[in-house]
C-alpha cells in the first residue's frame, strides 16, 4: 500500500469531528446470521424450503408455504470470546432478536390456494465487538501526517513574509491538526517544518448498537406448485463506538486521540421472491430473489478530543447525508425426504463496490408532501473510492433438518462469506470529499472472508414449538493505524507502518418460541 505524496495530498488525513467514509460505510452496509433459532440453527440455508418467518427477508416467497397462522419471538446473547478487556464495554451481550407473525389465508375450496400476510422484525446487524492493535512506528506517526500538510501548505496560508499565519487556519475544529501543530518545530529563519517521530501505538475501540428490520409480507402460492412473495422492509440503525488511539512521541510523550461516533437514521429497501417446484410429483424446489438497495437517510455525529497531556482539544461536529446499498440476488434450493428430513443451500451475490454515498447539497419545496426534501449529488470521489476498496461478495449457506421423531428435530449448518475488501485497500484522507473533509480517525481494517458454523435442537410441543441454536463465527483482518505514503521527493519524509493481524470470533446462543394457530 504505496503512496505517493503530492501537496494536494492529505488535505484531510487527520480532520474534525466526522465522517462518512467507505470503511465506515461497510459496517452499515453488511448483514448477520440472524432471526429464528431454526433458521439460524440451519444456517439460513431455508431460502428455497420456505415455511420459516424468517425468510421474509431473505425470500419472500418462503411465506407463501405456511398452511397456518404463527407467531414467535427470540432472544439469545452474544459472546466475543477473543475481545480484550476496555472500560465500559463487554464481552458478553443479551439480544432480543427477531418478533413476528403469519397469518394465513385458505382462499380455495380445493386448499390448493392460500394468501399469508405478515411481519416480522429482527435484528439484520448486531455491531457489539471491541477492537484491540498495538504494534511499533519505527519513526511513523499520526503527528507525521499533519507534518506533511504543513510542510505542503495545506495547514495555513502563507503571510506577505512567506511564512504560516497561524491566526489564519484553513480549516477550524481542526483538534488533531491544532495539537499535532502545536508539537511540530516551525524554524521561521528557515521557513521549514520539523516533526516528532512516535515509537509505538495502542488503540481500543468499542462498537455497540444494531440495526433493527421492520419487514411487511404478503404471499401466496399457485396450484401449490408455484409461491410468491413481497416484501417492504424498514431498517433502523442505531451505531456507536467510542475508540481511544495513542502515541508514544519521542520528545513530547503521550499523544491521546478520544473518539466518539454515532450514526442514527433508518431507510427502506423492496424484496421479491420467487419459490416452484418443477417436478409435479417431488419436492424438490428452486427459489429466486431480488431486493433493492436500502434507502438509508443518516447523521453521523461525533465528539473528539486530543491531548498530549498538557493541552487538551475537542470538537464536536454533526454530519447527514444518504447512502444507497448494493441490489442482492439469490439463487437456492430446498428438498426434503419424507418428513424426517430437509436440505437447503443458497447463494447471494451483492456488489459492495456500488454502494453510493450521497451528499445534501440543497433542498427543495415539495408541493405534494408540503414539506422541504434534501436534495443529494453522488459524493463521485468517495463512490470512486469505494469502487476500487470494496468488492463482490458471495454469501454461500447450506443447511439440514433431520427428524428422528415428529417431537425432536436436529439441525447443522455452514456459511462462508467471500470477503468484501481488496487486499491492498486503505483508507484515503486524500481524497476530495466532505466525508474525507469530517474524517476524525486514520485507522481502518481490511477484513477476510467470514466462516459460520450452526447447529441447533427443535422440539414441537403440540401448538407450541420450542428451537435453540448455537452459531460460531469467525473472521480474520489486517488493521493500520493510518495509510502508508512514500515521498519520493524527501524519502525520510516517508511515513510507513506495518499490518497488524486481528479478528473477530463470535460465539451466539438463541431460543425462540413459537405458536401455531
Amino acid at each position: 500500500m504505496k503512496k505517493i505524496l503530492f501537496a494536494a495530498l492529505l488535505t484531510s488525513s487527520v480532520m474534525p469531528a466526522v465522517a462518512q467514509e467507505t470503511y465506515e460505510n461497510a459496517k452499515i452496509v453488511t448483514e448477520d446470521l440472524n432471526g429464528t433459532a431454526r433458521f439460524v440453527g440451519m444456517g439460513g440455508a431455508m431460502d428455497a424450503l420456505g415455511a420459516d418467518i424468517s425468510t421474509m427477508s431473505s425470500n419472500p416467497a418462503g411465506i407463501g408455504l405456511f398452511r397456518r397462522s404463527s407467531i414467535s419471538g427470540s432472544f439469545g446473547a452474544v459472546i466475543q470470546s477473543d475481545a480484550p478487556s476496555m472500560p465500559g464495554a463487554d464481552k458478553f451481550n443479551m439480544s432480543f432478536d427477531q418478533l413476528g407473525f403469519v397469518v394465513s389465508t385458505n382462499i380455495s375450496g380445493k386448499k390448493q390456494a392460500y394468501l399469508n400476510i405478515g411481519f416480522n422484525y429482527h435484528k439484520s446487524r448486531n455491531f457489539d465487538f471491541i477492537l484491540s492493535a498495538a504494534d511499533n512506528l519505527y519513526g511513523a506517526s499520526q503527528n507525521k501526517l499533519t507534518y506533511a500538510k504543513a510542510k505542503n501548505g495545506l495547514l495555513y496560508p502563507a503571510n506577505t513574509y512567506g511564512n504560516p499565519d497561524f491566526s489564519n487556519p484553513y480549516i477550524t475544529c481542526n483538534q488533531l491538526d491544532d495539537i499535532y501543530a502545536n508539537n511540530l518545530n516551525y524554524m521561521e529563519s528557515e521557513n521549514a517544518w520539523f516533526y516528532d517521530e512516535a515509537s509505538d501505538y495502542q488503540l481500543q475501540r468499542s462498537h455497540t448498537g444494531y440495526i433493527g428490520e421492520y419487514d411487511f409480507n404478503i404471499s401466496g402460492n399457485i396450484n401449490n406448485r408455484v409461491y410468491l412473495g413481497l416484501t417492504v422492509g424498514y431498517h433502523d440503525v442505531h451505531y456507536q463506538h467510542y475508540g481511544e488511539y495513542r502515541e508514544n512521541l519521542n520528545v513530547f510523550g503521550n499523544m491521546l486521540v478520544m473518539d466518539d461516533r454515532t450514526i442514527k437514521g433508518g431507510g427502506a429497501d423492496f424484496k421479491a421472491g420467487v419459490i416452484f417446484r418443477p417436478l409435479e410429483y417431488s419436492p424438490f424446489r428452486i427459489g429466486l430473489s431480488v431486493s433493492t438497495p436500502t434507502f438509508y437517510k443518516l447523521t453521523s455525529s461525533n465528539e473528539t478530543a486530543v491531548t498530549d497531556g498538557n493541552v487538551t482539544n475537542s470538537c464536536r461536529e454533526s454530519y447527514d447525508f444518504k447512502l444507497y446499498t448494493p441490489w442482492k440476488f439469490g439463487l437456492s434450493l430446498g428438498h426434503t425426504i419424507g418428513t424426517q428430513v430437509a436440505l437447503g443451500a443458497s447463494v447471494e451475490y451483492a456488489d459492495y463496490g456500488s454502494v453510493d454515498t450521497r451528499y445534501v447539497s440543497g433542498s427543495y419545496y415539495d408541493y405534494w408532501l408540503d414539506s422541504f426534501t434534501d436534495k443529494t449529488k453522488p459524493d463521485n470521489a468517495m463512490n470512486r473510492h469505494t469502487d476500487e476498496t470494496l468488492k463482490g461478495v458471495a454469501t454461500v449457506r447450506v443447511g439440514a433438518e433431520f427428524k428422528p421423531t415428529d417431537e425432536l428435530s436436529l439441525r447443522v449448518g455452514y456459511n462462508y462469506v467471500s470477503p468484501m475488501y481488496e487486499e491492498l485497500g486503505f483508507k484515503d484522507g486524500s481524497l476530495d470529499s466532505e466525508g474525507s473533509y469530517y474524517s476524525s480517525a486514520t485507522d481502518f481494517t481490511n477484513w477476510k472472508g467470514t466462516n459460520r458454523i450452526t447447529a441447533g435442537v427443535g422440539l414441537n410441543l403440540g401448538q407450541f414449538n420450542l428451537s435453540a441454536a448455537y452459531q460460531l463465527s469467525t473472521q480474520k483482518g489486517e488493521f493500520m493505524p493510518f495509510m502508508n505514503y512514500i515521498d519520493d521527493v524527501d524519502p525520510e519524509d516517508s511515513n510507513l507502518v506495518d499490518v497488524v493481524n486481528v479478528k473477530n470470533t463470535r460465539h451466539q446462543l438463541l431460543l425462540t418460541l413459537g405458536y401455531t394457530f
